[in-house]
């Protein structure tokens, strides 16, 4: 099969995509990957044929927008951008598809529902994050409003409907339906809670564990587990981090992500912090002015894969990505999750149920800051949990291997039937 993966957003959304596109490869199906050109070395150093949607700038642009990290502005903004790119990959991806196409569409691929609607092109959807399933019987939190689970059942359902009919569609509908009646296609009602997934298929690119099933989710998903790519082929440990950890005791990690804009005082309160526990610590982030003068007892660095550097560290200080939340479960080790915007409440909720995190939302001060770590790296219960889930991450290799398999058995009479169809 043609395996077209259309991976949008940053790097959390485009990593997974990543380590299913090589398992797609090993497997002898042929890659493209659609993506923002900024991914486009990643891309290729994983061995992928690059096709770009968007710009460089433009992603730069969004990501340096304050709005796209505030609760309350972060899904218009975001929309905005995702709105602006409908039309031209629409028309990358049909001039992409062949007989046997079959996408793979990430969140905010739209463009390839539309696809499959107009060409009857196989589809099979895919969330990294459960919040973006919409559940009346597990609601997803946000920092704005969660539904109440104490509520009836009925009534859950009636204000969610609420929220996607009155709030999401009115985001998202006038400029998707648009583009549809361009199409010949009917508008689209319900978009985030029942039309983005394919009907064909739907990933769920996380375990159950993490996220159990629910009897409102689309019949046609299946759970994988967590891709877990994080570029560790391509990066390992220098030197000097390397001798840093062998010279004392195991340091905590603070990372903001990849595209957060408050590092500043992200990092001065986690130095405060670890000044205040007397802990070693590590700092990630590429941007240097966002850090103060530190003491040698912490260390700077602008990237270091997850997968290569937590194995040797005490906890992790994140914001709540699913991708780096999934690599912490691997290695074991406690979380304490700052969530900004998006899905990271959620993530950092659910982490914090499992027993072995903490939600302590942004900014977080000092003082809190320093007791949640205190908690999580003295409270053995927190140890044994962290151990305990450790256990169940399937590897890379098999959660990989559970999606290209799905994959597989959904599209191949699909492909056929739409070849026969052309």
């Amino acid at each position: 099969m043609h395996i077209l993966i259309i991976a949008i957003g940053s790097a959390g959304d485009v990593h997974p995509f990543l380590g299913l596109g090589r398992s797609f490869k090993e497997r002898g199906h042929r890659v493209s990957f659609c993506a923002n050109p900024v991914f486009q070395p990643l891309v290729e150093r994983c061995g992928l044929r690059f096709l770009p949607v968007g710009t460089a700038e433009e992603y730069n642009t969004a990501m340096g927008n304050p709005a796209l990290w505030n609760p309350r502005t972060s899904l218009p903004t975001l929309w905005q951008v995702i709105a602006s790119t409908l039309r031209p990959l629409f028309e990358t991806l049909v001039a992409e598809c062949d007989d046997d196409t079959v996408l793979v569409g990430s969140l905010w691929a739209f463009s390839a529902r539309l696809v499959q609607e107009k060409l009857g092109v196989p589809l099979i959807t895919a969330q990294v994050s459960p919040s973006t399933i919409l559940s009346a019987k597990s609601p997803p939190v946000h920092k704005r409003f969660t539904i109440p689970d104490t509520l009836p059942d009925s009534l859950k359902s009636a204000i969610l409907w609420l929220i996607e009919r009155g709030v999401l569609d009115r985001i998202c509908g006038p400029e998707l339906n648009r583009l549809r009646g361009e199409l010949g296609l009917a508008p689209a009602s319900r978009i985030m809670g029942r039309w983005m997934h394919s009907p064909q298929g739907v990933l769920g690119l996380f375990p159950d564990w993490f996220a159990p099933p629910q009897s409102d989710w689309p019949s046609q998903i299946a759970l994988t587990g967590f891709p877990l790519f994080d570029e560790a082929g391509f990066h390992q440990m220098d030197a000097g981090l390397e001798e840093f950890l062998a010279a004392g005791s195991a340091p905590v990690v603070f990372t903001p992500g990849s595209t957060m804009l408050e590092g500043q005082s992200f990092f001065l309160t986690a130095l405060q912090a670890l000044r205040k526990l007397g802990r070693r610590g590590i700092f990630l982030t590429k941007d240097e002015r966002q850090v103060p003068p530190l003491p040698p007892e912490i260390l700077l660095r602008p990237y270091v894969p997850m997968s290569v550097l937590l194995p040797h560290t005490a906890a992790l200080v994140h914001h709540g990505g699913i991708g780096t939340t999934a690599l912490a479960f691997a290695a074991g080790i406690p979380q304490l999750a700052t969530p900004f915007a998006h899905d990271q409440f959620d993530n950092s909720t659910r982490l914090e149920r499992l027993g072995c995190g903490v939600r302590l939302d942004a900014p977080a001060q000092a003082q809190p800051l320093t007791e949640a770590l205190q908690h999580l790296l003295e409270d053995p219960a927190v140890t044994a949990k962290c151990k305990e889930l450790q256990a169940r991450v399937d590897s890379s290799e098999v959660a990989c291997g559970k999606a290209v398999d799905f994959v597989e058995a959904a599209s191949r009479p699909a492909v056929r039937q739409a070849s026969a169809g052309r």
